[in-house]
């Protein structure tokens, strides 16, 4: 049967991202839907999104756009290079475009700009970077930034797990909405987890690439996940994100 795979953020780890797809052993009607992220951090932040567009052409996959992706589209469209996103893993990316071509350029802003914000399958599981703060669902939320930059999601999904049933009136509308919901952006090493992480009905598949832990990869029906070699270790003189 054909499976979905989830991915979490990638922050320019092409070597990571590599190991990963080689553990899937993909088969031609598996699906991938990335989480975001994929820029930032680690010194191959513009080959990893040339590596994508390659691989879309010949896989099934979903591009969620994440809040470092915001910040590359905008660079890339002209604007100045905001002071939070050079401090944020920024610079690594500017440094990743030095020997690119402008037609590269292009194609990879074209590419950005063509992500969506989140998705809901047809089993009414929702994927997003973040998360939304809408009670009505994504599709009422006032503000885009909020799937791009949001943790209550999370945090709320935490904080409820175990304590009460969905059934409650006092159990959080917005876990109610969904019968899964799929993000990255919050390393689950800030939880002290190594692998995708589950709280209530929220997973989440950021297992802290861009610093000292793994890229993952997680089967949205069987939750069976794989993992790349610590990203450090890949790239040995390297600091990625880490302080």
């Amino acid at each position: 049967m054909s499976r979905t795979l989830v991915i979490g953020d990638i922050h320019g780890a092409l070597r990571a991202l590599e190991d990963l797809l080689a553990k899937l052993s993909l088969e031609d009607d598996d699906r991938l839907i990335f989480l975001g992220d994929y820029v930032d951090g680690w010194s191959e932040s513009a080959a990893v999104l040339e590596y994508l567009i390659r691989l879309n052409q010949r896989q099934s996959c979903l591009f969620i756009k994440g809040n470092h992706d915001l910040w590359c589209e905008e660079w890339l469209e002209g604007k100045f290079p905001d002071p939070a996103w050079i401090f944020h893993g920024g610079l690594a990316t500017l440094e990743s475009y030095i020997e690119t071509t402008p037609e590269m350029r292009l194609s990879h802003l074209e590419f950005l700009q063509k992500m969506v914000l989140y998705h809901v399958d047809e089993e009414n599981r929702l994927f997003v970077h973040a998360g939304f703060s809408s009670m009505k669902g994504p599709h009422n939320e006032r503000f885009p930034s909020t799937f791009t930059w949001d943790r209550t999601l999370l945090e709320m999904a935490v904080a409820m797990d175990g304590r009460m049933k969905p059934i409650s009136k006092r159990y959080p509308k917005r876990l109610q909405l969904f019968k899964e919901i799929f993000i990255g952006h919050t390393p689950t090493t800030n939880y002290d987890k190594t692998v995708p992480m589950r709280a209530c009905n929220v997973w989440d598949v950021d297992t802290g690439a861009a610093f000292l832990g793994r890229l993952s990869a997680l089967d949205i029906d069987t939750k069976e996940f794989w993992q790349s070699e610590v990203v450090q270790t890949l790239y040995p003189l390297e600091k990625g994100r880490n302080p």
